[in-house]
């Protein structure tokens, strides 16, 4: 859930957390742009996480983007 001064204010399902410690964001697009990665760090922010991994199976190859915050 996510919280704003005390509020539930929505809702966000990660697609996979790894040891409680690393956000996994699972995409299927042709190319990976910086919505993506605004959306990654506002999930990692409302998770409390630091690390994430953006995913992208749109592509022949995977293509991947490491996040911190």
């Amino acid at each position: 859930m996510v919280w704003f001064k005390g509020k539930q204010v929505g809702r966000y399902v990660a697609d996979i957390v790894v040891q409680n410690q690393i956000l996994l964001e699972l995409k299927a697009v042709d190319v990976l742009t910086r919505v993506h990665e605004a959306q990654m760090l506002n999930y990692l922010g409302a998770t409390g996480l630091r690390l994430g991994l953006l995913l992208n199976f749109g592509k022949e190859r995977v293509e991947s983007k490491r996040m911190v915050l």
